[in-house]
């Protein structure tokens, strides 16, 4: 089974590109709203080791290897030996290519770490609940080196893992769990609001005015060989304003729900720690379920070809409702618990209408692997709205049997 360790990796900029419901390696990309920008290759490594020496560690710099999946920011894990034991660390240089304002998206993680700190101070693992922040020796918790690169430093937690996809309903009730506590403790963070580190993240109105845009432009003449998937957009333009217009309060959601920015404790299969925070800010609770929901449901890749495969599967619905809601069910509303059953369409949704913008387009904002990548990306989104549509009665009532 494929793993991965903490890597508090920025959202990578292709949404969908990941595969869920399937064993594989690290997923390419996760979620983002910039077009790729290429590392610097090897030479990063000298600077890592240049940068890791910059945060307040204590004993003797060991070592620094590339580590993790992301394609946005660089990352590494640090080595520090000190009295014969060797600690370590996850490094990583912020792509200010993507992340414009390296400063407000740090004081997003700064506020947030700090105050999930104090919520975990009781528990007897709390060094492993929350990601912890290394500051600088000079003070702060950015490095900027001599070429202009941001760097941070976490605490390496120890003993736990996240997995690409959903092995069991368990992992999916237990991962969802997870984000609803993260949601629960972030509830009463204080004033002012967090920074936007994407724009209209999941505006999915104005995703929607993207593809009539595209569809009237068809710049690359490829609106006539998908008539039938412009139609299926079309047809359910009147549900894309209705989580904004329907005046749910406002919180402070992670963004970017997928299971593996979740650590499962190895002993135990426990939700230890979210991770990735780099699209903590302002959304409805609502995005973060629904994320759920399109991510962890089918067991067919995001750019399966054979459409017969993709399905929601309802047990697995359910323990994402169940583990959500057994954290956050406290706190939301009766009209956000209402809306939970639609979120996983829309999210799905939003993601397929982008897939088909980006076609008609000419595949200028997705990155492709073959001739027809990103329709095949939204058929398979448009053919999980469909089992979701088909399903979405008994999904209320499951959430309002669980309350």
């Amino acid at each position: 089974m494929n793993r991965k360790q903490i890597v508090a990796d920025a959202p990578p900029q292709r949404p969908g590109t990941e595969r869920p419901g399937t064993v594989g390696p690290p997923q390419e990309a996760k979620a983002a709203q910039e077009p790729p920008v290429p590392s610097r290759g090897p030479r990063l490594a000298g600077d890592a080791a240049a940068a890791a020496r910059a945060f307040a560690i204590g004993g003797k710099f060991a070592g620094a290897t590339p580590y993790g999946s992301g394609h946005i920011n660089d990352t590494y894990r640090a080595i520090f030996e000190h009295r014969g034991a060797s600690t370590r660390y996850l490094l990583q240089r912020i792509n200010h290519q993507i992340f414009r304002n390296p400063v407000a998206l740090m004081e997003n993680i700064e506020r947030v770490t700090a105050h999930l700190t104090t919520k975990v101070a009781d528990d007897p693992d709390h060094d492993r609940r929350a990601l912890r922040l290394i500051p600088t020796r000079a003070g702060g918790v950015l490095h900027l080196d001599a070429d202009g690169n941001n760097w941070r430093a976490y605490q390496f937690i120890e003993n736990a893992t996240t997995y690409n996809s959903v092995q069991s309903p368990e992992q999916a009730f237990q991962a969802a769990r997870a984000f609803g506590e993260f949601q629960r403790m972030l509830a009463d963070l204080p004033a002012p609001r967090l920074h936007d580190t994407i724009l209209d993240f999941h505006h999915t109105p104005r995703r929607f005015a993207g593809l009539e845009q595209a569809i009237a432009s068809d710049v690359a003449g490829r609106a006539v060989r998908v008539r039938q998937e412009i139609d299926f957009a079309l047809a359910r333009k009147s549900i894309a304003a209705r989580l904004v217009e329907a005046g749910l309060p406002e919180r402070v959601t992670h963004n970017d729900t997928k299971i593996n920015n979740v650590l499962l404790d190895d002993a135990t299969g426990e939700g230890t720690c979210v991770i990735d925070l780099d699209t903590v800010m302002a959304g409805l609770a609502a995005y973060d379920f629904g994320d759920m929901v399109r991510t962890a449901t089918s067991p067919a890749p995001e750019d399966e070809q054979n459409l017969s495969r993709v399905n929601m599967e309802f047990p697995l619905f359910e323990a994402l409702a169940r583990g959500y809601l057994s954290t956050a069910g406290g706190f939301l509303t009766p009209a956000e618990k209402e809306s939970l059953a639609f979120s996983g369409k829309l999210i799905t949704f939003e993601i397929g209408i982008r897939f088909l913008t980006d076609y008609l387009s000419g595949d200028t904002y997705f990155k492709v692997h073959r001739d027809g990548h990103n329709l095949d990306r939204c058929r398979a989104q448009f053919k999980l709205v469909q089992s979701i549509e088909f399903q979405e009665d008994r999904m209320a009532e499951l959430i309002r049997s669980i309350g």
